[in-house]
């Protein structure tokens, strides 16, 4: 072919490379540069997967850091680290927090037991919530209010903010509770919820106090004020100065009735972690009140409380027709009632 001829000249040898073709010239190069192009891709996704991964790892560490050694792993699910909206826990956001409800009745002591308990440097526990008809509206404005108190960002007077050990607030039967109570429990069990009941085995006692309670909301015997606690024996003589009449016809039925709803509390939240406690056994027994903060894991403190109890000593000097109600609980199971059952 004439491209290969070699030519001959003074200066010596000359032979004339072969032409290539421009189109064979622009695959090759594509070729290369698509090479190039996977090579590079594959090296950013190992970086991307790379960093992803120390994302992830770096989360799990920090979320391992708010786990002390000392904690028992038991009691992890009932443990909540929170993170509110409305304040910076700072250096407390690793302590652990854990979430309860008092779960009660009218009159039944549970205002003086929940002062105790809010008399310990850790503790927010902070009242009957639901007392206010829209939060309990329906279920979905129960929850919402519950996710707001065990994320630290209810305010109350109680409220201690960033170092709680243990957050609450105390919830009467009547105020939803019943009505919504399998929601209520897949609530507490998913979010580790402890329960804490609160009853009086006295529900004669529960009864006198009830309708005294409600005769004050409208004669408000101290000075035209109407307390449901007092913080003076004098205001407590005034308000037991009142003797209610109950009715001795239902009055049987009546008990019946709120032994029932005590009853049905138990069983509706029977597979919470839960402690039953009854306003006699605290009275005798202080000792209670070391279960109770062994049980929200608290470090144990004396707790006291400035409320004075209202209707003390013998039941009979608080009921108006006393013969009466003597006669309709003879022969009941709820003839125990009528005795005094813890030191006056």
């Amino acid at each position: 072919m004439a491209e290969d001829i070699c030519l001959f000249t003074k200066e010596g040898l000359i032979i004339k490379p072969p032409k290539k073709s421009p189109a064979s010239l622009r695959i090759l190069v594509l070729v290369f540069a698509m090479v190039c192009g996977v090579y590079i891709f594959s090296f950013c996704l190992k970086q991307t997967n790379v960093h992803t991964s120390s994302k992830f790892l770096n989360l799990k560490v920090n979320w391992r850091h708010c786990h002390g050694h000392s904690i028992d792993r038991s009691q992890t699910p009932y443990l909540h680290y929170p993170k509110p909206t409305t304040f910076s826990r700072a250096e407390c956001a690793c302590n652990p927090v854990r979430p309860f409800a008092i779960l009660s009745m009218q009159r039944s002591g549970s205002g003086w037991f929940e002062t105790l308990l809010n008399n310990h440097t850790n503790v927010s526990s902070n009242g009957e919530i639901f007392s206010v008809k829209e939060r309990r509206n329906n279920v979905s404005s129960i929850l919402s209010t519950l996710d707001r108190v065990y994320n630290l960002d209810w305010v109350s007077s109680a409220s201690k903010n960033q170092c709680s050990s243990a957050v609450g607030f105390k919830w009467m039967l009547n105020q939803g509770l019943m009505e919504y109570h399998k929601e209520i429990v897949e609530y507490f069990n998913d979010r580790g919820v402890s329960v804490i009941f609160l009853f009086r085995r006295n529900l004669l006692r529960r009864m006198v106090s009830v309708l005294a309670n409600s005769y004050d909301r409208y004669a408000k015997l101290l000075n035209g004020m109407h307390k449901s606690h007092v913080h003076s024996h004098e205001e407590a003589d005034k308000l037991s100065s009142y003797k209610p009449i109950i009715n001795s016809t239902s009055l049987v039925m009546d008990l019946k009735q709120m032994e029932k709803m005590v009853l049905e509390a138990l069983e509706h939240f029977s597979s919470t972690r839960h402690i039953i406690l009854y306003y006699e056994d605290l009275i005798k027994n202080r000792t209670k009140l070391v279960d109770v903060q062994e049980f929200l894991g608290l470090p144990l403190m004396e707790l006291k409380s400035r409320q004075i109890k209202i209707h003390k000593g013998l039941l009979l000097d608080h009921i108006k027709n006393w013969d009466d109600v003597t006669k309709a609980l003879r022969g009941t199971a709820y003839e125990s009632f009528l005795h005094t059952d813890y030191a006056s």
